[in-house]
């Protein structure tokens, strides 16, 4: 690894967002370089826009040309992860980065033509008011929103805590519109959605973003389950797309000793910027492993890449997104914004992590799926670069974060893919389906447990509210297929009866990961026990300074 030219503590300017596929920013800037090319350019342009305006033979719509203009433009760089961002857009991932917002605090989805409300926020006054997953919103301040989309009535719902707003829902065997005054209220999205205590003393922390207040949600979680006796942890990051950089930095902060390198920034041009731990490890006895998958990115490899880079952590699952990029943030007219990707960050043993992607060929491709609908994909070691951890161990750079143990959920055979596939391409609106249908079994089995099994009628129920809607699968093909549409189905009922902590101990069940994890935290007597029962063992003892053992590869 190349030396690290500057230390950067955690109290930085600005903004600092590595969110995969949808971007974020690093460094928030507004001054472009120019030149008199650049601005010839934008004069015939300009130039262009007004004559199809003004002169072409029908009436267009001059916003939508602009938009789709510049969005072409920025697809020309074919980099998945730039992108031209409206203020509507901006504003919901400045919501999905730093976790706030002021509203009522419900999540809302256009279901079968309404405005559905998918999850009420738990402690939010949408929740305390009593709202429903699958109530239907139809009026907004006495004003019908029928036909309306969801994005029609975010204004409506949102607006100054204090405020009240009325609203009137539809609510599935209730026949008169049900209306609730709800007072609004500063929203917090929180990135820990509920903490768990499994066998053992293993606690369980699922992180799903890196938001403004993800380093305290993790630790007050920690700090919960270390007083009811925790003795090690799994860290769940593999639903987390990522986030803020600055949050991920403080995660990983947490479980290394002060001075040890987290991440380097690289840009085209300008020196590397080094992130270093800046306090003591705050769990310094504490085992632990973290799960990660092909939906771990950005900020959340950062902190898998640099805890697995210095033995600090058991990495087990698959390998990750592969998203070692960072986008700036360039605030545009009318408050549009430009993310554009200026930098890529290594790890500090000096892996690049970038999958090889454009944006023309980022999808996950055809191969084998498991049961939760997550691709199979095994990793190809043969190419990666080959890099050593502060213990000794092999660590592979490339596509993707390599987990030290590789363990797969249960793929679906060729049938049942087939069979998938088919009724994925009906273009029903499955998942408008799903989540009607799980409101009304909810309905009609009002004392459901956790534990409970799908059985072939109410799959074939859920067939018949299917061919309601056009499905033309027939319930031959459709039934192949069982097994992945009882974990789905089975996940939206527990969703919507019990929250996430529901889902999670229902899909706990066949969660091969997890028990993997389980079975070497309780087998293991320590950190060196823990890699070695997982066939990673250390080779040797971590250098005196704490950084990276010698023989980075900077292929």
């Amino acid at each position: 690894m190349r030396p690290m030219n500057r230390s950067k503590s955690l109290r930085l300017p600005g903004l600092v967002f590595i969110g995969a596929v949808i971007c974020g920013g690093w460094l928030l800037q507004s001054d472009v370089g120019s030149t008199s090319s650049i601005y010839l350019h934008a004069r015939i342009f300009d130039e262009v826009m007004r004559h199809i305006e003004n002169d072409f033979v029908e009436e267009v719509d001059v916003g939508g040309l602009y938009e789709a203009a510049f969005n072409g433009l920025v697809d020309q760089l074919d980099d998945p992860n730039s992108r031209f961002l409206t203020a509507r857009d901006w504003e919901e991932e400045r919501i999905r980065t730093q976790g706030d917002y002021r509203g009522v605090g419900i999540e809302v989805i256009n279901l079968d033509g309404f405005i559905t409300v998918s999850a009420p926020i738990p402690g939010t006054p949408a929740a305390r008011a009593g709202m429903r997953p699958g109530d239907r919103i139809v009026e907004v301040d006495d004003q019908s929103v029928e036909g309306w989309v969801s994005d029609q009535a975010v204004g409506l719902l949102r607006g100054e805590p204090g405020t009240s707003v009325r609203i009137g829902v539809r609510r599935p065997g209730v026949d008169r519109v049900i209306t609730f005054e709800v007072t609004r209220a500063a929203i917090q999205v929180p990135s820990v959605p509920f903490a768990a205590m499994l066998e053992g003393g293993i606690g369980y922390v699922p992180l799903l973003t890196f938001n403004r207040t993800t380093t305290r949600e993790v630790r007050a979680a920690i700090d919960s389950l270390s007083a009811e006796g925790m003795t090690s942890l799994v860290l769940d990051l593999r639903a987390n797309r990522g986030g803020l950089l600055t949050e991920g930095v403080a995660l990983t902060d947490l479980f290394l000793d002060r001075g040890k390198p987290i991440v380097e920034i690289r840009t085209r041009s300008a020196d590397p910027e080094a992130f270093v731990a800046m306090g003591d490890q705050a769990y310094s006895d504490l085992p632990v492993v973290v799960l990660v998958g092909r939906t771990s990115a950005s900020a959340s490899e950062i902190v898998a890449g640099a805890l697995q880079d210095h033995d600090r952590a058991l990495l087990i699952g698959t390998t990750t997104y592969g998203k070692g990029s960072v986008q700036s943030l360039f605030p545009l007219a009318g408050g549009n914004v430009l993310g554009l990707t200026t930098a890529r960050w290594y790890t500090p043993v000096g892996r690049s992590i970038e999958r090889n992607r454009s944006a023309r060929t980022s999808r996950l491709g055809d191969g084998p799926i498991t049961v939760t609908g997550n691709p199979a994909e095994r990793p190809d070691l043969g190419d990666k670069p080959r890099f050593t951890s502060s213990g000794g161990r092999l660590l592979h750079g490339g596509g993707g974060i390599v987990p030290d143990l590789w363990v797969l959920q249960d793929t679906l055979t060729t049938v049942e893919r087939t069979a998938l596939d088919e009724i994925l391409a009906s273009g029903i609106g499955l998942f408008a389906a799903r989540h009607s249908w799980a409101v009304d079994f909810l309905g009609r089995h009002p004392d459901l447990e956790p534990g409970f099994v799908l059985a072939d009628a109410d799959l074939e129920s859920f067939h018949a509210a299917l061919l309601e809607r056009g499905f033309e699968v027939p319930l031959e093909t459709f039934m192949q297929a069982r097994r992945a549409l009882e974990f789905s189905l089975g996940s939206d009922i527990a969703s919507l009866a019990w929250d996430d902590l529901g889902r999670f101990r229902r899909a706990r069940e066949t969660d091969a990961q997890l028990a993997r994890a389980v079975e070497l935290l309780l087998a293991a007597k320590s950190r060196s026990d823990l890699f070695a029962l997982a066939g990673s063992p250390l080779a040797v003892t971590a250098p005196a300074d704490g950084g990276p053992a010698p023989g980075g590869d900077l292929r």
